[in-house]
């Protein structure tokens, strides 16, 4: 099987020649320009022949197109810390321009996309980092005024939030016109660590299906990330996804109970990213993507981490990983 025909029928749930992987990082340096970041990504996935290629640029460039600055963090994971939050008060949500795309970081991400498409070619999909509008939300102006804005400021947040929520759904398409034919949809504040039941209902899900809505009617594969401790899981029944990904080695639900939940499509993940990955060994590695299949019987089943792989991952337990699903 192709890459493409391997990942459409672990989506559909009908057998594959071997269970696909698909494994991403982030480019902390490469990724302050197109050519770089995808040399990057086109490298990685040379060296590795995953089945999905995610192009991952940083974290925080919604909000450096919106006017935040951000410095290189120096961490495992490869992200950045916010040294000028794009809103600094409430009233600045309302404030938020829609933005356009012919310049700046939303163009050089676009050009990304375009040469990474380029060079892996036609049998692989290329999935697009979009992030929902409430992570956007904390990489504009920060977790304390992000909160006290949901709590005492919403009808600001909201206006800002729809802003949000309208230029990512355009980005969406302008993505899917430069190359990617599949999204990866971030979302942070899914996870009850950052927001209640309420609140994600009140501030999340109406801005991500702002941004979903997008797709409406298409055949694009989206791949929904639930990032953090205590994922909102039930929510996926009314999400417009066909794959997802959490941190099963670190929260539930385990990687086999999400499968039984989670019947639409396919379930990515079943390595931890900080665990064997990060520092076992190889042969760790390989007993847990064994263990993966196990839990699941091998369908519906992507194997990856449950997030971002570190920047600092040994290349013998990533090759291992990539070995492991050979049988």
């Amino acid at each position: 099987m192709t890459h493409r025909e391997r990942i459409e029928a672990a989506i559909r749930g009908e057998k594959t020649d071997r269970v696909p992987i698909a494994l991403w990082r982030h480019f902390p340096h490469e990724d302050q320009t197109a050519q770089g970041h995808a040399d990057a990504v086109i490298s990685f996935q040379k060296q590795f022949d995953f089945d999905l290629v995610k192009v991952t640029p940083t974290s925080s460039y919604p909000a450096e197109a919106w006017g935040a600055t951000f410095k290189h963090k120096d961490n495992e994971e490869g992200t950045r810390e916010c040294i000028e939050p794009a809103v600094q008060e409430p009233g600045d949500w309302a404030a938020l321009p829609a933005l356009d795309f012919k310049a700046g970081v939303l163009a050089r991400e676009l050009e990304t996309l375009r040469l990474v498409r380029e060079g892996v070619g036609p049998d692989v999909h290329v999935l697009q980092t979009i992030f929902s509008p409430l992570t956007i939300g904390k990489q504009l102006a920060g977790e304390e005024l992000l909160a006290e804005s949901m709590r005492d400021h919403g009808d600001a947040l909201k206006a800002g939030l729809e802003t949000v929520a309208e230029t990512m759904a355009r980005y969406i398409t302008a993505s899917l016109n430069s190359g990617a034919d599949s999204i990866f949809f971030a979302t942070q504040y899914i996870g009850r660590s950052m927001a209640t039941d309420e609140q994600y209902r009140e501030f999340g899900v109406p801005y991500d299906m702002t941004v979903l809505d997008a797709l409406s009617g298409s055949d694009t594969h989206v791949l929904m990330h639930l990032h953090g401790p205590d994922p909102m899981f039930e929510l996926l029944d009314e999400y417009p996804v066909d794959m997802v990904n959490w941190h099963d080695r670190e929260t539930s639900p385990t990687l086999g109970e999400g499968h039984a939940k989670f019947t639409k499509g396919a379930v990515v993940g079943g390595i931890g990213r900080e665990g064997v990955m990060l520092h076992g060994t190889p042969d760790e590695v390989t007993a847990e993507v064994k263990d993966a299949i196990s839990q699941t019987g091998g369908e519906r089943l992507v194997i990856s981490t449950g997030c971002v792989t570190m920047t600092t991952t040994p290349e013998a337990n990533i090759a291992a990983a990539r070995a492991a699903v050979e049988g």
